[in-house]
């Protein structure tokens, strides 16, 4: 069998700049994005998604793999691959943010632990709402419809196109604002009660200045933050629906269409 430059670099083309776009997803996205998660796992998972997917794509140009060209297609997959994993980032990232606001309203933001996703310290009610979240975001089938949404993402945006516009990145950082309002959102139920909780002490400390209200008041404030963190956890799936349909929008809205 013989085989031409040309035919040589087409094929090689046609799964290289598919791996380069799902590899880079792979890398940043919730669950296999986890420090916890080995390389080695992610670079299978990547080749074996990509072998899958190819065969649906649209033809790959042909391009010399060692051209300027090149370089530019594959820092174009790269962003256009890691703009979908970090905006399913997001998801968890808008939840851990409400899950830290409550945790120092109830005075748990000394108390702290490595987060598995991140590997940063982040407040141990934190850990609890990203537990669930991992669950939801399986449970629901996130991880196959970060997949669907991989694969649409070439036929919207095809190798060697326009690729990510001034706008696409516009709306990612902005996104960060929704980011903190989702955050507060699914934080204000536990906020209003132990607001209810510190204002009460507050009218202790008045009617009996002799009572040490900072012995009483602490211990008591994590234990009624906990009794209701733990009363709004079922709310937790509707919110997290309602954050994931946005960020799918946000997607949307990226790829432009």
């Amino acid at each position: 069998m013989n085989f031409t430059t040309t035919e040589i670099t087409a094929l090689v083309g046609s799964y290289l700049w598919p791996l380069f776009r799902i590899a880079s997803m792979v890398m940043v996205a919730p669950v296999s994005g986890a420090e916890s998660v080995p390389s080695p796992v992610r670079i299978v998972a990547a080749i074996a998604l990509t072998a899958a997917l190819v065969p649906l794509l649209p033809t790959a140009p042909a391009v010399d793999p060692f051209s300027w060209e090149a370089l530019l297609i594959t820092i174009q997959e790269v962003l256009i691959g890691i703009a979908i994993g970090f905006s399913f980032q997001l998801i968890f990232a808008a939840i851990i943010m409400g899950a830290q606001i409550i945790a120092m309203q109830m005075g748990l933001g000394f108390a702290t632990m490595v987060d598995p996703q991140n590997g940063a310290d982040v407040p141990v009610l934190a850990q609890l709402y990203l537990m669930l979240t991992t669950l939801l975001f399986l449970a629901v089938d996130g991880h196959l419809l970060m997949f669907d949404m991989i694969f649409n993402s070439f036929q919207v945006m095809p190798i060697g196109g326009a690729g990510l516009d001034r706008d696409a990145f516009y709306a990612l950082a902005t996104w960060g604002g929704t980011l903190y309002q989702l955050g507060l959102w699914l934080a204000l139920p536990t906020l209003a009660a132990v607001l209810l909780v510190n204002i009460a002490f507050g009218v202790m400390a008045r009617a009996a200045p002799q009572l040490n209200i900072f012995s009483v008041g602490f211990p008591m404030t994590i234990i009624f933050g906990f009794f209701f963190a733990i009363y709004t956890l079922p709310v937790v799936k509707s919110q997290f629906e309602v954050i994931l349909q946005s960020v799918i929008a946000l997607i949307e809205r990226i790829l432009g269409g």
